[in-house]
């Protein structure tokens, strides 16, 4: 997997790992130490073992090494095969590709996907992708130098209240005749100083310190220096602020809002402290949502923490081919209205009992809907198209699993929509859409066409589409 030369160790979802995978024996009882949930932990034949989950990202280890997941071999054109080092650069290349497609969609309100808690956003503006595809971390650090250099640390006044010998600011006379009677000789002022330590400049501090291990060994050091240098004035967040991460992000994001910044600048500001509090918030998740022998330990100072960025890449493939599938549909067709799934609230309901209370509610990852093209802001408007997106391998349509073609037809039986559609990945065009006939035990003049549609990664698109009725 690595060498002493090398500081990446490249693993795949689903593989598992031993002590002997890694350069120092340290890393791996570290991590098993740590009770990420993105592994879980066997004993087989006297050796403690590690599955990888549904997860992709980076690990900084002790030893300064990292720890890059990669997703699980697809469908491709050529099957079982062992994985290569091409097919590992190709990977690089289109999650890297689908990180980017995701965190962009986030600047606008209107297109924000499901499940954004599990990715972060870097810049709309990234970087191109070089055909050396490198590591996601070395990836990661380019996309935040770049937004670091269009943002220089702001500055703004701060109020101080102090007791001291020397009148300086303005004299609190009611607090001082409140707490200074017996000592005249102390002033209670209030004073204004500029400073930089405004809270989101502490957040982008401390996500600067948190990756920092990953700045000296891949990017020039002058580079390095100079992107350090403007934050050397900025405090961290404390020990206790970090266990209250999630309030202080919102109440940096609305002083942001109140300083002299220019549009850009704010901007900039905004994505950065965005950058800042993924990173921030994936230290305490990783550790909250282990195993639970472990709850009670206390979070690491800024100085303390380790970069450990996980992303859940069954939500990460759902929302990527939602946002793909749904630009899709508005090239195609301008009466076409698709929705996703956390904006179909609330979800529908598919059974109810006598009483007509609701059994069973059903919510597929993304709806469309033919609008009437006579009049389009009628509420009278069909669903053409459920579709579900899973990630997950199908070798071919005898692969599917009994609980996917029983979710499917429950769709449309549910919509009695023209067209229901499973959505897994490939990796190449030679897999075509294919449809599933139902035997028919009835006579029935409705066929819904349920079909299983090819989502190729390399490109970020469906390989072809299926008629329209």
């Amino acid at each position: 997997m690595s060498t002493l030369k090398d500081p990446i160790i490249t693993i795949f979802e689903h593989q598992r790992l031993k002590v002997n995978d890694f350069v120092y024996a340290t890393d791996f009882a570290w991590l098993v130490a740590q009770e990420f949930a993105v592994f879980s932990i066997k004993r087989q034949r006297g050796q403690w073992q590690l599955k990888v989950g549904h997860y992709i990202g980076i690990i900084i280890l002790p030893s300064s090494m990292t720890l890059e997941i990669l997703p699980k071999a697809i469908a491709s054109n050529q099957n079982h095969r062992p994985y290569q080092h091409d097919d590992i650069s190709l990977t690089r290349q289109w999650v890297q590709q689908m990180l980017s497609d995701l965190t962009s969609g986030f600047s606008d309100n209107n297109s924000k996907l499901p499940h954004t808690q599990n990715l972060g956003q870097l810049s709309p503006d990234l970087i191109p992708l070089s055909k050396q595809n490198p590591p996601l971390s070395q990836w990661l650090v380019e996309q935040f130098l770049q937004l670091l250099a269009s943002y220089q640390p702001s500055s703004h006044y701060q109020t101080q209240v102090h007791n001291q010998s020397m009148l300086q600011g303005k004299l609190l006379v009611k607090e001082q005749l409140r707490r200074n009677h017996h000592q005249p000789h102390k002033f209670i002022s209030e004073v204004s100083t500029l400073s930089k330590d405004m809270l989101s400049n502490r957040f982008i501090k401390s996500a600067l310190l948190l990756i920092k291990p990953l700045l000296e060994p891949l990017l020039p050091t002058p580079l390095v220096s100079k992107s350090l240098l403007a934050w050397q004035q900025v405090t961290a967040l404390s020990h206790h602020e970090l266990q209250q991460l999630t309030p202080l992000y919102l109440v940096a994001k609305r002083q942001l809002r109140t300083q002299p910044l220019t549009r850009q600048q704010l901007q900039s500001a905004q994505q950065l402290v965005d950058v800042a509090y993924w990173l921030l918030q994936g230290q305490q998740a990783s550790v909250s949502s282990g195993n639970g022998l472990n709850t009670q330990a206390p979070i690491a100072s800024p100085a303390q923490l380790r970069l450990c960025l996980l992303i859940n890449m069954n939500q990460a493939f759902e929302q990527w081919a939602s946002q793909r599938i749904t630009a899709l549909f508005d090239q195609r067709d301008e009466n076409s209205q698709p929705l996703y799934q956390t904006l179909c609230q609330p979800r529908d309901t598919w059974l109810r009992d006598e009483a007509g209370q609701t059994c069973l509610s059903i919510q597929p990852d993304l709806l469309v809907y033919q609008l009437d093209a006579e009049n389009p802001e009628s509420e009278n408007k069909a669903v053409s198209h459920v579709i579900d997106i899973k990630w997950k391998h199908l070798s071919n349509a005898a692969a599917i699993s009994a609980s996917d073609a029983y979710q499917l037809t429950s769709y449309a039986q549910a919509y009695q929509a023209d067209q229901v559609w499973l959505i897994y990945p490939v990796a190449g065009s030679t897999r075509q859409p294919v449809m599933l006939k139902q035997v028919e035990h009835y006579d029935d003049n409705q066929h819904v066409g349920l079909w299983l549609m090819p989502f190729n990664v390399l490109t970020g698109s469906m390989n072809s589409l299926p008629a329209k009725k």
